[in-house]
Protein backbone atom coordinates (compact mmCIF):
# COMPACT_ATOMS: atom_id res chain seq x y z
CA UNK A 1 0.00 0.00 0.00
CA UNK A 2 1.26 3.49 -0.73
CA UNK A 3 1.42 6.08 2.21
CA UNK A 4 2.32 9.51 2.21
CA UNK A 5 4.83 10.10 5.27
CA UNK A 6 2.61 13.14 7.18
CA UNK A 7 6.43 14.68 7.59
CA UNK A 8 7.96 15.24 4.84
CA UNK A 9 4.87 13.77 2.03
CA UNK A 10 7.14 11.41 0.60
CA UNK A 11 5.46 8.04 -1.04
CA UNK A 12 6.23 4.87 1.29
CA UNK A 13 5.05 1.23 0.13
CA UNK A 14 3.91 -0.74 3.46
CA UNK A 15 2.23 -3.68 3.52
CA UNK A 16 -1.17 -3.70 5.97
CA UNK A 17 0.42 -5.99 7.90
CA UNK A 18 3.14 -4.36 9.15
CA UNK A 19 1.09 -1.37 10.07
CA UNK A 20 1.39 -2.49 13.58
CA UNK A 21 5.57 -2.39 13.19
CA UNK A 22 5.23 1.12 13.32
CA UNK A 23 6.34 2.06 10.16
CA UNK A 24 9.07 4.78 9.35
CA UNK A 25 9.80 6.48 6.38
CA UNK A 26 12.22 5.66 4.12
CA UNK A 27 13.10 9.42 3.72
CA UNK A 28 13.08 11.38 6.86
CA UNK A 29 12.59 8.60 9.30
CA UNK A 30 9.78 9.66 10.67
CA UNK A 31 6.79 7.88 11.60
CA UNK A 32 4.04 6.87 8.98
CA UNK A 33 1.44 7.00 11.80
CA UNK A 34 1.91 9.69 14.20
CA UNK A 35 -1.96 9.18 15.40
CA UNK A 36 -2.70 13.24 15.04
CA UNK A 37 -3.84 15.09 12.07
CA UNK A 38 -1.64 16.18 9.65
CA UNK A 39 -2.01 19.88 8.02
CA UNK A 40 -2.72 19.93 4.68
CA UNK A 41 -1.06 22.55 1.96
CA UNK A 42 -1.48 23.11 -1.57
CA UNK A 43 2.40 21.80 -1.83
CA UNK A 44 1.56 18.30 -0.45
CA UNK A 45 -2.51 17.57 -0.85
CA UNK A 46 -1.28 15.66 -3.94
CA UNK A 47 0.78 12.98 -2.34
CA UNK A 48 -1.12 13.07 1.11
CA UNK A 49 -4.59 12.53 -0.50
CA UNK A 50 -4.56 12.01 -3.90
CA UNK A 51 -1.53 9.81 -4.44
CA UNK A 52 -2.15 7.88 -1.14
CA UNK A 53 -3.55 4.58 -1.09
CA UNK A 54 -5.35 5.09 3.13
CA UNK A 55 -8.50 6.38 3.08
CA UNK A 56 -7.55 10.16 4.05
CA UNK A 57 -10.33 12.21 6.19
CA UNK A 58 -10.44 15.90 5.40
CA UNK A 59 -11.68 18.40 7.85
CA UNK A 60 -11.79 21.96 6.09
CA UNK A 61 -12.01 24.46 9.17
CA UNK A 62 -11.32 27.89 10.19
CA UNK A 63 -10.13 29.43 13.34
CA UNK A 64 -12.56 31.93 13.55
CA UNK A 65 -15.51 28.91 13.78
CA UNK A 66 -17.01 27.55 16.80
CA UNK A 67 -18.16 24.59 15.52
CA UNK A 68 -14.82 23.97 14.07
CA UNK A 69 -13.12 24.15 17.28
CA UNK A 70 -15.47 22.14 19.52
CA UNK A 71 -15.44 19.57 16.91
CA UNK A 72 -11.42 19.49 16.81
CA UNK A 73 -11.12 17.47 19.77
CA UNK A 74 -13.51 14.71 18.37
CA UNK A 75 -11.74 14.63 15.47
CA UNK A 76 -8.02 14.92 16.91
CA UNK A 77 -9.14 11.31 19.36
CA UNK A 78 -10.31 10.07 16.15
CA UNK A 79 -7.49 10.31 14.50
CA UNK A 80 -5.61 8.74 18.03
CA UNK A 81 -7.97 5.88 17.89
CA UNK A 82 -8.70 5.15 13.79
CA UNK A 83 -5.46 5.36 12.01
CA UNK A 84 -3.83 3.37 10.64
CA UNK A 85 -7.34 2.65 9.26
CA UNK A 86 -7.74 5.98 8.04
CA UNK A 87 -5.98 8.76 7.87
CA UNK A 88 -6.91 11.93 8.92
CA UNK A 89 -5.77 15.49 7.80
CA UNK A 90 -6.90 19.11 8.22
CA UNK A 91 -7.20 22.00 5.73
CA UNK A 92 -7.27 25.70 7.32
CA UNK A 93 -9.34 27.35 4.62
CA UNK A 94 -7.76 30.61 5.47
CA UNK A 95 -4.55 29.57 5.05
CA UNK A 96 -5.57 27.55 2.13
CA UNK A 97 -7.91 29.58 0.00
CA UNK A 98 -7.21 27.72 -3.16
CA UNK A 99 -7.96 24.20 -1.40
CA UNK A 100 -11.29 25.57 -0.15
CA UNK A 101 -12.39 26.98 -3.43
CA UNK A 102 -11.07 23.68 -5.33
CA UNK A 103 -13.65 21.71 -3.06
CA UNK A 104 -16.31 24.26 -3.38
CA UNK A 105 -16.47 24.13 0.26
CA UNK A 106 -19.19 26.52 1.43
CA UNK A 107 -20.17 26.05 5.38
CA UNK A 108 -17.12 24.68 7.65
CA UNK A 109 -16.74 22.28 9.21
CA UNK A 110 -16.99 20.17 5.65
CA UNK A 111 -15.48 16.74 6.23
CA UNK A 112 -14.60 14.64 3.44
CA UNK A 113 -13.55 10.85 2.63
CA UNK A 114 -11.05 9.98 -0.02
CA UNK A 115 -10.16 6.61 -1.31
CA UNK A 116 -7.28 5.66 -3.35
CA UNK A 117 -7.76 10.11 -4.46
CA UNK A 118 -11.03 9.83 -5.22
CA UNK A 119 -13.87 11.77 -2.85
CA UNK A 120 -16.65 8.86 -1.74
CA UNK A 121 -18.14 11.19 0.61
CA UNK A 122 -19.05 14.70 2.11
CA UNK A 123 -20.46 15.92 5.28
CA UNK A 124 -21.18 19.41 6.13
CA UNK A 125 -21.02 20.79 9.66
CA UNK A 126 -19.53 18.91 13.52
CA UNK A 127 -20.84 15.54 14.18
CA UNK A 128 -20.73 14.29 17.47
CA UNK A 129 -18.10 11.55 18.13
CA UNK A 130 -20.59 8.53 17.85
CA UNK A 131 -22.37 9.81 14.36
CA UNK A 132 -18.59 10.71 13.20
CA UNK A 133 -17.48 7.55 14.20
CA UNK A 134 -20.96 5.86 12.22
CA UNK A 135 -20.10 8.08 9.38
CA UNK A 136 -16.90 6.72 8.53
CA UNK A 137 -17.59 3.04 9.07
CA UNK A 138 -20.44 3.86 6.65
CA UNK A 139 -18.01 4.83 3.96
CA UNK A 140 -15.20 2.47 4.51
Amino acid sequence: MIIACPHCSTLNRVAPEKFADQPKCGQCKGALFAGKPIELTQQNFVNQVQKSELPVVVDFWASWCGPCLNFAPVFNQAAAELEPKFRFAKVNTEQQQQLAAQFQIRSIPTLMLFKAGKLIAQQSGALPKQMFYQWLQQHS
